[in-house]
C-alpha cells in the first residue's frame, strides 16, 4: 500500500471531554527515506519522530508557529530531531540514519533499543522572544510511551500516544501513522472507562493502515459509542522550507575572523541542509558581497532612526 498524500483528521467529542488526532504519515515517512537512506530500524525510530511532531505542531495556533520535537537518547541512533509547522508538514534527520538492530523480544523493529535512554524535548517557537522548552526523561525509547509519560508530567493532559510504522524488505515504509487522544479539562468521568476500553481493543495504527483503514475508521473505532464529531481534515508532507538566500545569509553573518579565513583560502564553501540533503554552494565573493550588504541595510536603519528622533 502506498499512499499519495500525507493527511491529519481530528475530532472532538460532542460534550468537549476529549479530543483525537490522527495522522497517516505514510508518503512523508516514504520521503524521508528517499532523502535519509534510512535502515529499517532508522525508518521506524524516525518515522514514529516525524509522526508524533506533525500532530503535536497541527495544534498551533498560529501558522507562523513551529513545534520541534527532539529526542536526545544514548542507543545507536543517537540525537533525533524532527520540526513542524501548524499545517502538520514536517521534516526531521537522526544522528545515525543506518541503524539497524535484531528484532526485539516481540519481533518487532526494535527502536526502544536503538533510542535507548535519556531526554525527550518539546519546543515551541510561537514568535515570543524565548520558546517553549519542555522536557521528560525517555521512559521506554518507543517514543508513544515517552511522548505519553511527557503530556501527563509536563503539560499535565492525560494522553494516548500511539505511533506505529511498517517497512518493507526494500526498508521503505509502507504504512505509517498514529493518533494522539487526549482527555480535556472536565472530562465526563463515565466517559473516560469506554475510553480506556477502546483504547485497549485497538490494534496497531500501522496495521490498521496497512490493511486499508482510514482516519475515519480508526477514530471511530477509538470514539465508540460517544458522540463526537470530525472538525477538520487537511493534507500534510515532508516539507523542508530551506533555500539558498538563508544559507548565504547565514554565512554573511559570521565572524569577521571565520570570514577572512574563508576569503584567504579562495576556495567555495559547501553547505548541506540537515533535513532534505540539499547542497548549496558559495563563492567568497557572493559571501562577502552579502555581508556588505546587510552591512549597508542596517546603517540605512539607523540613519533613518536618527532621521525620526530629530523630525520629533
Amino acid at each position: 500500500m502506498e499512499n499519495k498524500s500525507s493527511v491529519i483528521k481530528r475530532a472532538i467529542t460532542t460534550d468537549g471531554s476529549a479530543r483525537v488526532v490522527f495522522c497517516d504519515s505514510t508518503a512523508a515517512v516514504r520521503r524521508s527515506c528517499e532523502i535519509h537512506n534510512t535502515a529499517k530500524t532508522a525508518t521506524a525510530v524516525l518515522g514514529r519522530c516525524l509522526t508524533a511532531a506533525a500532530m503535536m505542531g497541527s495544534l498551533l495556533k498560529n501558522k507562523d508557529d513551529s513545534l520541534t520535537l527532539r529526542i536526545d537518547g544514548d542507543g545507536p541512533a543517537g540525537t533525533v530531531v524532527c520540526v513542524s509547522d501548524y499545517k502538520g508538514n514536517v521534516r526531521g534527520y537522526m544522528d545515525n540514519p543506518s541503524v539497524e538492530l535484531p528484532p526485539n523480544k516481540a519481533g518487532k523493529l526494535d527502536v526502544g533499543g536503538a533510542v535507548g535512554g535519556g531526554t525527550l524535548y518539546v519546543i515551541r517557537d510561537m514568535g515570543m522572544k524565548e520558546p517553549y522548552v519542555g522536557a521528560s526523561p525517555i521512559v521506554t525509547g518507543e517514543i508513544g510511551d515517552d511522548l505519553t509519560s511527557y503530556f501527563a508530567n509536563s503539560e499535565q493532559t492525560p494522553t494516548v500516544c500511539a505511533l506505529g510504522v511498517r517497512v518493507g524488505r526494500d526498508n521503505m515504509c509502507f504504512a505509517a501513522g498514529g493518533y494522539l487522544l487526549q482527555l480535556m479539562p472536565g472530562a465526563d468521568e463515565s466517559m473516560i472507562g469506554l475510553i480506556e476500553e477502546n483504547v485497549k481493543g485497538m490494534d496497531s495504527v500501522s496495521s490498521l493502515i496497512a490493511e486499508g483503514m482510514d482516519g475515519d475508521g480508526i477514530i471511530a473505532r477509538l470514539l465508540r459509542g460517544i458522540p463526537y464529531e470530525m472538525f477538520d481534515e487537511f493534507d500534510m508532507g515532508y516539507v523542508c522550507p530551506c533555500n539558498r538566500e538563508k544559507y548565504l545569509s547565514a554565512l554573511a553573518s559570521l565572524r569577521a575572523e571565520d570570514l577572512k579565513e574563508i576569503c584567504e583560502r579562495g576556495e567555495n564553501v559547501e553547505t548541506g541542509c540537515l533535513f532534505c540533503g540539499k547542497k548549496y554552494t558559495f563563492t567568497p565573493s557572493e559571501i562577502l558581497a552579502e555581508r556588505e550588504k546587510k552591512r549597508k541595510m542596517t546603517a540605512g536603519d539607523g540613519d533613518n532612526k536618527d532621521n525620526e528622533g530629530e523630525e520629533k
